[in-house]
C-alpha cells in the first residue's frame, strides 16, 4: 500500500497517526497514516518499505523467538551430520567446521563461520527476547535502545538461510564419496531458518518506542527531511530537528538515544576504499585454491572455477550453477554495481534515480549469499577426516574469498542511497 503525498505537517513530527517520517532510501517525506492488518505501507518516491501492520505483533513476534532459541539449543547439542565410509563414522556437530579450521591454522575463517551462524544468531534472538518478554507486560527493559540497535546491526549478519543452503551443497557434494547420515541438529537447524525469518516478519518495531512529538524547526517548503531542517533516526524514524546537533554535526536521538546524521559521514570515499581493498582481495582468493581433497595421500587443490567445473563434469548442474553465481557472479556485480552508484553520486546524475535506488536494494540484500562457498568449505573440512583414505583441507583462498565477502558488504553498508535522490529534484 503505497502512502499518499500528503501535504507535509510540521508540528506532527513523531511516530503516531498523523506525525511524519522519512524513507531511509531517498529521504522523502510521507505523512503517518494507518494501514489495514497484514498490509504496508511504501515510499511513493523510491517504493521502499516504511513501515507494516502486523496483528498481534508482539505476541507472534514473542512466540517466534521463544521457539527459535529452543531450536537453537537443540541445533547445537545434538548431532548435525555423520558421514559413513568403510565401516568408519565421522560424526558433525553444528560447530565442528569452525573449529577445524582454528585447528588448520585459519581461525580467521573459523571465525567468521562462527560469528555469522552462531553467535550473531544467538544474540540477536536473545535481544528480541530481551525486549519483548518485558514489554509483554508493559515493563520496559533497561538499556532497551542499545539492545535494538544491536540487533538491528546484526541482522545482515546472521546467515542461517545461507548456511543452510551451504548444508544442503556440502552434502550432494559428499553422496559419492560416504553414506551422509542426518542428525537431530539438522533438522531443528532447519526449522530455526524458519522461525527466525517468521519471528523477523511478524515483527512491527513500531510497537517498541512510545509516541513522542516534537516541534519541528523546518527552513522552507521541501519534500525531504534534509530539505527541512530534519533529521530522520535509522533506529526509531524519529524525525529530530536539525538544529539540536552541535556545531560538530553530532547528536543524539531524544528517544532511542541513536547518533544521528542527515546523511553517512565520507560515505563515497570510505566506499571507494573498500571496493578497491574488495577487488585487490578478490584476485588470489581466485588463484589461490579454497580447498584440498586428499585420496590416498594424493592432494587435489581445487579453486573456486576448478570447483564449479567439477560439479559440472560429474553432471550436478545446477548446484554448479549456484556456486558459480554466488562465488563468481555476485561479487563481480556487486562490486560493478557499487562502482556505478559512486560514480553516479559524485557526478551529481539524476538519470534514473528509482532505479538505482532499486540496484542499489537488491545488490544489498543479496551479497551475503556469497559465503555459501565459506560454509561449504567449513563443513566438508570439519566432516571428512578419514586419515590416508580421504580428507579435506582447506586452502588459503578461502581467507582472501572470506574477505572480499565481508569487505563487500561493509561497502554496501557505507553507501547511502539518499546521496542518489539529493540532485535529483521531484520524483521521477
Amino acid at each position: 500500500m503505497d502512502t499518499k503525498d500528503s501535504p507535509v505537517n510540521e508540528k506532527n513530527v513523531g511516530q503516531g497517526a498523523g506525525g511524519l517520517m522519512a524513507c531511509h532510501e531517498c529521504d522523502f517525506l510521507h505523512t503517518i497514516t494507518p494501514v489495514p492488518g497484514g498490509s504496508k505501507a511504501l515510499c511513493v518516491r523510491c517504493g521502499a518499505i516504511l513501515y507494516r501492520k502486523v496483528p498481534n505483533s508482539l505476541e507472534r513476534a514473542l512466540a517466534l523467538n521463544l521457539s527459535a532459541i529452543m531450536l537453537f539449543l537443540m541445533a547445537n547439542f545434538f548431532p548435525f551430520i555423520s558421514l559413513k565410509a568403510s565401516g568408519r563414522i565421522e560424526e558433525d556437530l553444528f560447530l565442528s567446521g569452525a573449529m577445524e579450521l582454528y585447528r588448520l591454522g585459519m581461525g580467521e575463517l573459523g571465525l567468521l563461520v562462527a560469528l555469522t551462524s552462531f553467535v550473531f544468531p544467538l544474540l540477536i534472538i536473545g535481544g528480541m527476547l530481551y525486549i519483548l518478554f518485558p514489554l509483554r507486560f508493559g515493563l520496559q527493559p533497561w538499556k532497551m535502545a542499545l539492545v535494538y540497535r544491536m540487533v538491528r546491526s546484526l541482522m545482515p549478519w546472521s546467515l542461517i538461510a545461507v548456511f543452510m543452503l551451504g548444508v544442503l551443497i556440502a552434502v550432494v557434494k559428499l553422496l559419492d564419496l560416504a553414506t551422509v547420515i542426518p542428525g537431530t541438529s539438522l533438522f531443528a537447524f532447519a526449522g530455526l531458518m524458519i522461525l527466525s525469518a517468521a519471528a523477523h516478519a511478524n515483527m512491527d518495531p513500531t510497537l517498541i518506542w512510545p509516541p513522542m512529538k516534537l516541534e519541528a524547526k523546518g527552513v522552507g517548503p521541501g519534500v525531504t527531511a534534509a530539505e527541512r531542517g530534519l533529521i530522520s533516526c535509522h533506529t526509531c524514524a524519529l524525525l529530530v530537528p536539525g538544529a539540536t546537533l552541535d556545531e560538530h554535526g553530532h547528536g543524539a536521538c531524544p528517544r532511542c538515544g541513536s547518533p544521528l546524521h542527515s546523511r553517512k559521514a565520507n560515505s563515497t570515499m570510505r566506499t571507494w576504499a573498500l571496493i578497491i581493498t574488495a577487488i585487490l582481495l578478490y584476485i588470489p582468493a581466485n588463484v589461490y585454491p579454497v580447498m584440498t581433497v586428499i585420496q590416498f595421500g594424493q592432494g587435489d587443490p581445487s579453486t573456486i572455477m576448478n570447483g564449479v567445473i567439477h560439479l559440472i563434469h560429474g553432471g550436478m548442474y545446477g548446484l554448479a550453477m549456484i556456486i558459480f553465481f554466488a562465488s563468481v557472479v555476485v561479487p563481480v556485480l556487486k562490486l560493478t554495481v557499487l562502482t556505478y552508484l559512486n560514480i553516479s553520486v559524485q557526478k551529481n546524475s539524476s538519470h534514473r534515480t528509482r532505479d538505482r535506488t532499486l540496484l542499489f536494494r537488491v545488490t544489498e540484500g543479496v551479497g551475503a549469499w556469497s559465503m555459501v562457498d565459506i560454509y561449504v568449505v567449513a563443513l566438508l573440512v570439519g566432516l571428512v577426516n578419514f586419515g590416508a583414505l580421504s580428507t579435506i583441507r582447506p586452502g588459503v583462498g578461502a581467507s582472501f574469498f572470506g574477505a572480499v565477502v565481508v569487505i563487500t558488504m561493509f561497502a554496501a553498508h557505507s553507501f547511502d542511497p539518499r546521496l542518489i535522490w539529493d540532485n535529483s529534484g521531484r520524483p521521477k
